[in-house]
């Protein structure tokens, strides 16, 4: 409390002390959009390793893959497919730190799962329609709304208020029966105070791996109103999808003779054949409501206060073969003199849960210093629970008999100061505190149908603090402290984890800006306790399982450029190196436990590499070439070669053309992206696991190493045009 007391204390006086400032502001009053994600972004000379990306550049291959395949292109990133071609369930790790570890958050709002803190662009498609700009900060970053970041923070802000009326109609068509349409629509401003405007969306694909179709929709409805320096918006947006299981991945010798196979779903019928059920499903809807008020007092003053709700619910449905009576509360029956006790069956596991959460700050600016200081509240009510739909044999059962029931209660507590201070023409300094506290409860069952009575209540504080020299017009320099602290998500408490996570991250960075070549360069330090890396094994749904490691850290070199060749070529290449190490990492190998000293941290490669060629040989048309490479890693913690994965180097086409002055419409965009061009078989995802057998040669333990691979699309194309009134 007294960490928490000081943050608010902190806050209080530089805002008492800046009210009485007699400095004369002469900039002008910002645009009232950014005071939404004033609080979680940070500007482009700050002492903070960042990218960001307009919605210019979004739209160019914004042809139905999502968010994360967005940026790809982006430093650290690295992404990847379940279905394989970017649609339906996408990941994102940067800087070797999975989606759990990237904190997302939606106009301010956290979009991260309260419970496993995962990011699910599934349930959101067709989002990039509707995003304006987006952030995307390494490392640590700036205090923001949820939980800690510990690879990277994504903000996203969604469309701004148009002053013009406009529509448009999109279409998009390409490889596995890939297609989308939306419509967007505004009305611009209405006697020069209300603007409403909304997108609907639908995209369906077959997917690359068998069988892993997706069936997605989507909305987003804002109605705004302006006057002079008031902003209120009150936002909808939301998305249905049902797509099939692929989360089982396929063993090596399946990879390389059927890299296509899916076996979710798979069954054997009553005369022994495999077959496959059609409704394996992940079946899933998700509702924001939103409601933001920003306010600019004057030249100085701004505050910005926004509520939200969120409601979610669905389930993923499984046919399963030959379950136990017991495990589903079912009564043993007697058929023709023979004792039954198990059935084939079918069972939808639940999620119904709510997310309300509050957000406040208030923002004094003048010619010297800017100073922010905010309050965050969050309650997450969620409850998980399973039945029974449909078995061969149901005993006394009845339909949607629920054979395990669960809840979890989460609520979270932020306050923040922050403030930087410019000293001189050169020199500029930028402090943060936050304090965050947690508070964690469950009840009921498991879906392994165990207790799980969890109360736990966790504080943290994390203070940030950074310099930035500019030499003169042309060279900046920068040096940031950060320290991040995360709680155990559900599924680690299910393990019996209760350790939190400490993260300590240190960056240097060099900025040259020059009309021809603009180049970001920094070094990276993060020094993790106990941090919970991915052990490589999956669940029995496809979520990776995670363990302590003690002590680890990364260490890394990051170079991004922009260069104009000539007035028509254009290049932006980016390189990642890193070290990322568990010390004296301890294993359980053939019955022991050893030590097996530094290892390499499971899913993180040492080099990361890309790069973009744009030529715009005319007016309103670019080609571009965008290429990606990513080293080897180990999909373990315990440097086996079993488990690497093998370094891919990939290339994509993006062809963009606007044509103007066409009769009745305003302008028609075409693009086109033809992915993986050379046709490379890779993977970019996988699993490893580990377990000791006693068996095969009684009275010695053996550890036995297995694995699974995410085969990711050969050559693939999406083609699409925008009609624009």
């Amino acid at each position: 409390m007294k960490k928490l007391f000081s943050v608010l204390v902190l806050g209080v006086m530089c805002c008492t002390i800046l009210a009485q400032e007699t400095v004369v502001d002469t900039t002008k009053v910002e645009n009232l959009e950014v005071v939404i994600v004033k609080s979680v972004r940070v500007e482009a000379d700050s002492p903070i390793t960042h990218s960001n990306l307009e919605k210019e550049t979004l739209e160019k291959r914004n042809l139905g893959q999502d968010i994360p395949y967005m940026l790809n292109y982006l430093p650290s990133v690295v992404t990847t497919s379940d279905a394989g071609a970017g649609i339906g369930y996408t990941y994102i790790r940067v800087r070797g730190s999975d989606a759990s570890r990237v904190n997302v958050t939606l106009n301010g709002i956290p979009f991260n799962d309260a419970e496993s803190q995962g990011t699910f662009w599934v349930n959101l498609p067709d989002f990039t329609s509707s995003v304006q700009n987006l952030q995307l900060q390494r490392g640590v970053g700036t205090s923001t709304n949820g939980s800690g970041a510990f690879g990277a923070s994504l903000n996203l802000l969604t469309d701004a208020v148009s002053e013009e009326a406009y529509g448009e109609i999109a279409n998009s068509f390409g490889s596995y029966s890939t297609r989308k349409h939306n419509v967007k629509f505004s009305t611009g401003m209405i006697s020069d105070k209300f603007e409403i405007a909304g997108r609907l969306s639908t995209i369906q694909s077959d997917g690359y791996i068998d069988r892993a179709r997706s069936d997605l929709k989507s909305y987003f409805l804002q109605g705004a109103f302006v006057d002079h320096n008031t902003l209120i918006k009150a936002i909808t947006f939301g998305g249905r999808e049902e797509t099939y299981q692929a989360w089982n991945g396929i063993d090596k010798e399946t990879l390389e003779s059927n890299r296509t196979a899916n076996f979710a779903g798979s069954y054997t019928d009553e005369e022994g054949n495999q077959q496959y059920y059609n409704n394996e499903v992940d079946n899933y809807s998700q509702d924001h409501y939103q409601l933001v008020w920003n306010q600019r007092y004057n030249n100085n003053w701004s505050s910005n206060v926004a509520f939200n709700y969120t409601y979610g619910r669905g389930y993923f449905e499984q046919y399963k073969e030959d379950e136990d009576f017991d495990f589903y509360d079912f009564t043993p029956i007697e058929i023709g003199g023979d004792t039954i006790n198990t059935t084939d069956l079918i069972r939808r596991r639940w999620l119904d849960n709510n997310f309300y959460a509050l957000s406040t700050n208030v923002n004094y600016k003048n010619n010297k210093i800017d100073v922010r200081a905010g309050a965050f509240y969050s309650k997450y009510d969620g409850d998980h629970f399973g039945e029974v739909i449909w078995a061969r044999y149901a005993s006394a059962g009845e339909i949607r008999d629920r054979y395990y029931f669960g809840n979890g209660d989460k609520s979270e507590f932020t306050f923040f100061t922050k403030a930087t201070w410019l000293i001189n023409d050169h020199w500029s300094i930028f402090g943060d505190l936050q304090e965050r506290i947690v508070v964690y409860k469950t009840s009921g069952l498991t879906s392994d149908r165990e207790p799980l009575e969890i109360d736990e209540n966790f504080s943290f504080f994390n203070p940030k603090a950074g310099v930035s020299f500019k030499a003169n017009s042309k060279n900046q320099l920068y040096a940031s402290y950060g320290r991040a602290s995360r709680e155990p998500r559900r599924s680690d408490f299910e393990q019996g984890i209760f350790t939190s996570e400490k993260l300590d991250d240190f960056e240097l960075g060099w900025r040259y800006i020059s009309e021809a070549l603009q180049v970001n360069s920094n070094l990276f330090y993060m020094h993790y306790k106990d941090q919970l890396v991915l052990t490589g094994a999956i669940d029995d749904v496809g979520a990776p399982i995670r363990a302590t490691s003690g002590k680890s850290y990364r260490l890394g070199l990051e170079i991004d450029a922009n260069i104009a060749v000539s007035s028509t070529i254009g290049l932006r290449p980016n390189l990642a190196l890193s070290s990322n190490k568990n010390v004296d990492f301890i294993a359980s190998r053939d019955g022991e436990l050893v030590n097996l000293g530094n290892t390499n941290i499971s899913f993180s490669p040492r080099i990361i590499a890309g790069n973009t060629i744009e030529y715009n040989p005319f007016k309103n048309f670019q080609v571009a070439l965008l290429s990606k490479f990513v080293g080897e890693q180990y999909m373990g913690n315990i440097d086996s070669e079993v488990s690497k994965l093998d370094s891919f180097f990939i290339n994509d086409l993006n062809v963009n053309y606007t044509l103007e002055k066409v009769p009745y419409v305003r302008a028609i965009h075409f693009s086109a992206l033809i992915n993986n061009i050379f046709n490379v078989k890779y993977v970019s995802n996988g699993f490893f696991y580990t377990f000791d057998d006693d068996f095969s040669d009684p009275g010695t333990i053996t550890t036995v190493e297995g694995v699974g691979y995410y085969p990711q699309a050969t050559t693939n194309f999406l083609v699409g045009a925008t009609v624009k009134f």
